[in-house]
């Protein structure tokens, strides 16, 4: 992919369950998007009409996605935008394992049984010495190993996102000390730092106090035309996006949870500055092959 050419990203919610068909239609029929190999067919039908990537969150479910894609051939066609951690995963097997702690010793036992040394010698770090950094760190490897493990070695991993729950919780603790040591981290490891948030103008205004270099990261944050979920206001957004550095941000939310149609959804985008690429989901066939069509098509003209 060109460095000029913009990402046009196969969002993941309907893989999660968000579906526009009947459960048990889709059930019968096996073409739930929910189903890895129906959804890996979905990403193939995006990828032949114009989409050249996938934005997931890091779940046993996408990354059984990620692994019938290897198994075609097709892994190295797309570029990989991971979000961690998928916060209803963790929040599930909490409940199934006696909590916090439960869950704490959950992961340790699977980063052990991952075989990442470094990561391993990271976690007992962290234990031993309660630091919090080398624990994140350790997180993020084992999570990175998750992915390589699923998509196999040819696949492109381009960034690694925090998931919006974390950044957003963050940004209101003002924790400037553990955004630094993440973009510092994950631009040491050869990735690209990434944030998915629900309040872009103010990530922009504590990134610039922190001075935190925002030409470094991806940005991950709703864009669409009516202002649905975009915080504090369209207005206050828009003008954030258009103060940025360079085009370093990913549209998300684009259709307002489907109260937009495609095509006014896009004329908003392509008219906005510094968009590096968008992010959609689909859910049928049909929204494969019209959707990518019609987004490359506009962007690429715009």
């Amino acid at each position: 992919m060109g460095a000029e050419e913009k990402l046009f990203l196969v969002g993941d919610n309907p893989f999660h369950g968000i579906s526009h068909l009947s459960q048990e239609r889709s059930r019968v029929r096996g073409d739930a998007p929910t189903n890895p190999e129906y959804a890996a067919k979905l990403i193939l039908i995006s990828l032949e009409n114009g989409a050249n990537g996938f934005m997931f969150s890091v779940s046993e479910t996408t990354l059984s996605i990620l692994n019938v894609i290897d198994r075609n051939g097709m892994v190295e066609s797309l570029s990989l935008y991971a979000i961690v951690p998928y916060a209803y995963e963790y929040v599930r097997l909490a409940g199934k394992v006696g909590g916090v702690p439960g869950l704490a010793k959950r992961i340790v036992k699977e980063v052990a049984f991952s075989g990442n040394l470094n990561a391993i010698a990271g976690g007992l770090k962290g234990v031993i010495e309660a630091d919090l950094g080398s624990l994140v760190k350790t997180y993020l490897a084992y999570e990175i190993s998750r992915i390589r493990s699923s998509a196999g070695k040819r696949a492109r991993l381009e960034s690694i996102m925090l998931h919006q729950l974390i950044t957003d919780m963050c940004l209101g603790f003002d924790m400037d000390w553990f955004f630094d040591l993440y973009v510092n981290h994950i631009l040491k490891i050869g990735f690209k730092p990434g944030f998915n948030t629900g309040n872009f103008a103010f990530l922009v205004k504590k990134f610039r106090e922190w001075n935190i270099n925002l030409e470094e990261t991806v940005i991950a944050a709703p864009f669409n035309k009516i202002g649905f979920q975009m915080n504090p206001s369209r207005e206050e957004c828009e003008k954030a996006l258009a103060d940025m550095p360079k085009p370093n941000v990913l549209a998300i939310s684009i259709l307002a949870a489907g109260y937009l149609k495609p095509k006014e959804a896009i004329d908003y985008i392509a008219n906005l500055p510094n968009i590096k690429g968008v992010a959609v989901g689909v859910s049928k066939e049909s929204h494969a092959y019209e959707t990518f069509k019609l987004i490359r098509e506009k962007l690429n003209s715009s």
